[in-house]
């Protein structure tokens, strides 16, 4: 039961990567649309996305690696 409890503990934490994924891809929608907007502004709207991006890749990171921890820390 055990095993099967972080199995399905596991599953929910990966799905921290389709969060991440819609936030993404929001934010690049938005950073291209501001950019169409305002040409000038480029540079500072892709150092802003790109800040925001690793933010996000960084939480789906830390679900995968919950997700790992779940299953293979203290298997016996």
């Amino acid at each position: 039961m055990e095993i099967a409890m972080r199995a399905l503990g596991a599953g929910i934490a990966v799905l921290v990567g389709i969060g991440a994924g819609i936030g993404i891809g929001n934010a690049t929608g938005k950073a291209v649309e501001g950019i169409s907007r305002q040409p000038e502004q480029s540079g500072k709207i892709t150092t802003t996305l790109l800040i925001g991006c690793g933010f996000a890749e960084a939480t789906a990171i830390y679900g995968l690696l919950i997700s790992i921890l779940l299953i293979f820390v203290g298997i016996k």
